[in-house]
């Protein structure tokens, strides 16, 4: 990455007067000028943030990848029943891929949102409604993770309460 990482967080803004007036037309179109660079350079840095985690993030996706595929190929070639361990790998693997989702849905909300500039077309209670339903989404998805991480539980239960079953009837 070519890019620099923010500094200490602050920017200086210096201003020369053009006149000996403070008040005038010139000094106060420098100034502007000179807070829109500022503004400019805080958005570059952040965006430069954003990539570097963005590529931690491909990476990261490309490492489950092989690794999905690897569990993938073995669970093909075994053919024995399920453990209780594969129970919890399958508990795991669910709010991975809920949490995983969870991102896809975020990123792919950032680069759909309309660019604030151009987009006079929708209101403010448009904007409010549909950020109202995007949490609302948020929160209904993280429900049904942890219903699904419940299931997952209750299932390594009551399969290992049926090994126990099958160990006192063979006895």
């Amino acid at each position: 990455m070519a890019c620099r990482p923010p500094d200490s967080g602050s920017y200086t803004v210096v201003i020369i007067p053009l006149r000996t007036s403070l008040c005038s037309l010139d000094a106060l179109r420098f100034y502007l000028w000179v807070k829109r660079l500022r503004d400019l350079e805080k958005e570059k840095d952040a965006l430069c943030s954003g990539l570097e985690i963005l590529e931690k993030a491909r990476l990261w996706y490309l490492q489950r990848l092989e690794e999905n595929r690897a569990r993938q190929d073995n669970t093909e070639s075994n053919t024995g029943v399920g453990s209780c361990q594969e129970g919890a790998a399958e508990a795991w693997s669910c709010l991975i891929r809920s949490r995983i989702q969870r991102v896809n849905g975020s990123l792919g909300s950032v680069m759909s949102e309309p660019n604030v500039r151009s987009s006079s077309s929708t209101s403010l209670p448009d904007a409010v409604a549909d950020s109202d339903l995007r949490w609302h989404n948020t929160v209904l998805t993280q429900e049904v993770s942890d219903k699904n991480r419940q299931i997952s539980m209750l299932e390594l239960e009551k399969d290992a309460l049926l090994e126990q079953l099958d160990e006192l009837q063979a006895h």
